[in-house]
């Protein structure tokens, strides 16, 4: 069963990723679609690894939200790709800020979320 969630998860997260997208669509200069859907996802992951720790949560929470939602909402690829574009244009000061903003944010928001964790 947990393959339902997993796929009705992942649907959601990959319209989410969408409108933010259509939102906020990439124009050069950073992603920040893909930064805001990249942050939000780890926030998500963060708290649920908070709440992982729980021996009450459903058993459904984690395909849901954690492998289906996030997985469908997040997307290195497009980070990749956005940022080797940076780079092929010689936006190296946007690189950098952008890999920089991406991987120290991630990391930091679900670090920071997930602290309690500990």
């Amino acid at each position: 069963m947990n393959w339902l969630f997993v796929f009705i998860g992942g649907g959601i997260g990959s319209l989410v990723r969408f409108f933010i997208s259509v939102k906020l669509p990439y124009q050069g200069g950073i992603p920040w679609a893909t930064l805001l859907s990249n942050l939000l996802a780890s926030a998500v992951l963060g708290a649920l690894l908070l709440i992982g720790k729980n021996d009450q949560k459903p058993e459904w929470l984690l395909p849901l939200l954690g492998i289906g939602f996030c997985g469908g909402f997040s997307t290195f690829s497009t980070f990749s790709a956005e940022s080797i574009q940076l780079l092929q244009q010689g936006n190296y000061l946007l690189f950098g800020l952008n890999l920089g903003l991406s991987l120290l944010g991630c990391l930091g928001v679900l670090y920071l979320l997930s602290a309690p964790f500990k």
